[in-house]
């Protein structure tokens, strides 16, 4: 009887490995964009919660980049996050055991599109992709939809040129973030750029969600300054994630948490979510299988 429950035992470890690991902690990686400082205390409330829900410190990480908290996901050194749809892309080629989408950000509307908005300064001049010509050209972060993957694919359709220097743009350069771009393009840096927003709701807001909404909300920009040049077809928002091999009940606290954290904290929800929207629902895999085959596309 003892080696049968001896077997037993082996067994059901092996088939059941996630169940094995026990948690001490509980680390939320946040995307890069804005300054590290204030993602920290947009979700400061949400480690708050996290801690209470689970009974263990939960930590936020905040990496200079979106490959940092990629390579947390896949290094196991930090076990949720909101990605968006390329970085989720980047992680699943990676490792498609590493995370599971389990949430998506729903807005106001009842979808969960967004769009890759270009941008310029009013008083540049500059209207439409026609007036870039020749002119310098803000990315974000290599690893972001918005503000890489989607404009690097339908600007080159939209102008006929690649994306390269000195092809239809004089100069174009990667500012390093969201915020990086909205500030380089505010400050004469760069002539024009690209960040990603909801689409809904005013120009004159920076829209209801998104970097722009940001930007205004930390008095970086009156977009009164500025002028909407291009805007992309829409792209699925990118979901929130948690590492599988995390115990089954600790991913169904995360996940209840995140999904119910619009009825529970608007405030909190507001600073988590980048601005107004309806809240967090479920999402699949199968969502994001346009992206991934892009990403596919461009590793090529």
């Amino acid at each position: 009887m003892k080696k049968f429950i001896a077997a037993l035992a082996a067994t059901t470890a092996l088939a059941a490995p996630a169940m094995a690991e026990e948690i001490s902690e509980f680390r939320i990686g946040i995307l890069g964009g804005e300054n590290a400082q204030d993602r920290l205390n947009n979700n400061e409330c949400l480690r708050v919660y996290t801690e209470e829900a689970l009974g263990v410190p939960a930590k936020l990480f905040a990496p200079a980049d979106y490959n940092g908290v990629i390579q947390g996901l896949l290094g196991g050194t930090i076990d949720v996050a909101w990605l968006g749809a390329s970085g989720y892309a980047k992680t699943y080629l990676s490792d498609p055991e590493a995370v599971e989408p389990v949430l998506v950000k729903v807005n106001t509307d009842g979808g969960y599109g967004y769009y890759s908005v270009g941008f310029a300064r009013k008083d540049s001049g500059i209207t439409s992709l026609d007036d870039m010509k020749g002119k310098t050209f803000g990315f974000g972060d290599p690893n972001s939809t918005s503000g890489y993957l989607i404009p690097s694919i339908e600007i080159p359709a939209a102008t006929g040129a690649t994306m390269d220097s000195g092809d239809y743009f004089g100069e174009v350069k990667f500012t390093g973030g969201h915020e990086q771009t909205i500030v380089a393009v505010n400050n004469g840096d760069v002539d024009g750029g690209v960040t990603w927003a909801d689409g809904l709701g005013e120009w004159e807001d920076g829209y209801q969600s998104g970097a722009l909404r940001r930007a205004v909300d930390a008095g970086l920009v009156d977009m009164n300054d500025m002028v909407e040049i291009w805007k992309s077809k829409p792209i699925p928002e990118g979901p929130v994630v948690v590492r599988k091999a995390l115990p089954e009940d600790v991913k169904a606290k995360v996940t209840e948490l995140w999904d119910t954290l619009s009825e529970k904290d608007q405030n909190c929800f507001y600073g988590v979510a980048a601005g107004e929207a309806k809240s967090f629902d479920p999402i699949t895999h199968d969502a994001y299988e346009v992206i991934i085959e892009a990403r596919k596309l461009k590793s090529n």
